[in-house]
């Protein structure tokens, strides 16, 4: 990676734009060009409209997981994508939000308030020099931590207890993930260092990442995936369509994702701003497809539709880190770099046998950290130090808290599903129905 980044750093245009960050406290501040009033609304849509673009991604990593898992654990794996959702949205009220957005750092830059439900505006009590709602706000933020928590779910597939994922769920939406983020996006050691992660590449990609890295660890390969020989053994998915299908879903969700975190658009220089964020958004996620198929193609002498879709996706992480000051050009290049690196790392972790059901680590925690590192290469506001500082801190913190975690439950009631459950499918075992019954044939 090192001798990447001379070569990007002298294709990319450094840009003088300063990079946004998420920061609930305040909006961007830019020339207003209309009211406060309208930029209030303005401000308030985009976070709503962002807001539900991710909510969309939810669906996205359904169909993706339901695509890569074999037939007989699909049912399960639908399951735990709704029901993450749901209990991300409860935690991060009850406690996660104003975890993460203390506003007063009392506590060294480290934690801040717990156990305080986010409030609301009152009804019709909108406050104009707000910059924006305080619903909006939330409802946009929630979708970051559930999608930290989706990121796990594939990544345990076919093997993992029902409760006691739902149980890590609760930990980390409620706690990990505030925690992380905070040091960043609410005003944390992180921010006051410098660090720059426009979107989450390290705060919610690598993060989920690491959380799925330790899971994995703990909970061990699949029957069957690793043979005594040390051959990898196939367990192809259920259905190619689907996971194209949730592919294209998180591609349209990205928008959101990455644009509405300008956290403003009541001004021309802003609105400018997210629809440059668009276009390079996009252009990672061709760069990312692009490079995993042509890398594919060179190492195996056949192009894998299921690389292609990693590759896009890890074009996306990559570019999330900072969307707004590259070039067109350095955006393929950085996206293209990430969607090679996915399909470099799965047969690396193959052979430490880890097993990664959907390719979450390569997309989500390799891409991430790559997204995150060449930062500085397009803004020079940042540097690779602090950079570095910054991965390190989120990735040790979220990993050995997640391993504990994982652990505690392995040892106190069990993460894994029997060897005969596991073979016979999470459907049957976990859930009692399957989404397929037509092909079940009667016994």
């Amino acid at each position: 990676m090192n001798k990447t980044l001379p070569l990007i750093a002298t294709l990319a245009t450094l840009a003088a734009f300063p990079a946004a960050a998420q920061d609930a406290a305040a909006p961007a501040e830019a020339a207003a060009a209309v009211s406060a009033d309208v930029v209030y609304i303005f401000n308030t849509l985009l976070f709503l409209i962002g807001g539900f673009l991710v909510m969309w991604m939810a669906a996205g990593f359904a169909m993706l997981e339901a695509g890569l898992v074999r037939s007989k654990s699909v049912t399960t794996q639908l399951f735990k994508n709704i029901s993450l959702f749901a209990i991300a949205g409860i935690m991060y009220w009850v406690i996660g939000y104003n975890l993460m957005y203390p506003g007063d750092w009392t506590v060294n830059g480290i934690i801040g308030e717990i156990f305080s439900p986010k409030g609301l505006d009152g009804v019709g009590a909108g406050v104009a020099d707000d910059g924006y709602s305080a619903g909006s706000d939330f409802f946009f933020q929630l979708m970051f931590c559930a999608t930290t928590a989706s990121i796990v779910s594939g990544t345990l597939a076919e093997r993992v207890k029902l409760w006691p994922f739902l149980i890590f769920t609760v930990i980390l939406t409620g706690v990990i993930y505030p925690i992380e983020a905070s040091w960043q996006w609410g005003g944390g050691f992180l921010s006051e260092m410098g660090f720059s992660d426009f979107a989450g590449s390290t705060l919610v990609h690598a993060a989920g990442g690491f959380a799925a890295l330790a899971g994995a660890i703990v909970l061990g390969a699949r029957t069957g995936k690793y043979r005594p020989d040390g051959r990898m053994q196939p367990m192809p998915g259920s259905n190619l369509a689907l996971a194209t299908l949730g592919t294209f879903i998180l591609w349209l969700g990205w928008f959101g994702f990455n644009g509405a975190s300008q956290l403003a658009i009541g001004s021309v220089n802003d609105a400018a701003d997210v629809s440059r964020i668009f276009v390079n958004t996009n252009m990672a996620a061709s760069g990312g497809a692009v490079a995993a198929i042509i890398v594919t193609q060179l190492l195996y002498g056949k192009i894998d539709l299921t690389m292609v879709l990693n590759g896009a996706l890890a074009g996306l992480v990559a570019i999330t880190a900072e969307p707004l000051t590259p070039t067109v050009f350095a955006s393929i290049l950085i996206g293209g770099v990430g969607g090679a690196l996915a399909v470099f790392v799965v047969p690396m972790l193959d052979k430490l046998k880890i097993d990664d059901v959907v390719g979450a680590i390569p997309v989500h925690l390799v891409a991430g950290i790559w997204g995150t590192m060449i930062v500085p290469a397009t803004n020079d506001g940042t540097s690779f130090v602090t950079q570095a500082i910054g991965v390190f801190s989120v990735g040790a913190f979220v990993f050995v808290v997640s391993f504990i975690v994982w652990t505690v439950l392995k040892v106190t009631m069990g993460i894994r599903v029997s060897k005969e459950a596991e073979i016979s499918g999470l459907d049957i075992s976990e859930m009692g129905m399957e989404a397929y019954p037509d092909f079940v044939q009667a016994k």
